[in-house]
Formats: structure tokens, sequence, C-alpha cells
């Protein structure tokens, strides 16, 4: 989940700094698209390179299983 989630908001974040769609007039008085944008762009990064790392650390990880006989 955490990659998806990285990806989506690292796109999301570029569209609006690299203003590839036109925001209403509403939205644009009330918020600054590009601050936004850079916002999601540094969370999707952070995102992306947390998941990586957790996943990294996840597949170190070792299991024993013990049987005992009766």
């Amino acid at each position: 989940m955490g990659i998806g989630v990285g990806i989506l908001l690292l796109v999301f974040g570029l569209i609006l700094v690299l203003e590839a769609i036109d925001l209403p007039e509403s939205i644009t008085s009330a918020v600054d698209a590009q601050t936004i944008g850079w916002i999601c762009v540094i969370a999707g990064v952070l995102a992306l390179v947390l998941a990586l790392i957790m996943n990294q650390q996840r597949s170190k990880t070792t299991h024993v299983e013990e049987r005992r006989q009766l």
C-alpha cells in the first residue's frame, strides 16, 4: 500500500506543480496550487522511501519453527 500511495502523491503533486490542469478560480483564490503540489511531491517521495525501507527490513526477517515430539 505504501508504494502505491507514494506514487499517487508524487504524480498528483507533479500535476499541480507543472500546472498540467487548470484549476477553477474558486480553488486558486483559496490555495496556491504549486505549494500544495510541492508538499505532495515531498510526501510522495518520503512515502516511497519509507515503503522501500520497510520492505527491505521485512525481507531480512527470519522465522524459526520448532517441532516438539511427545
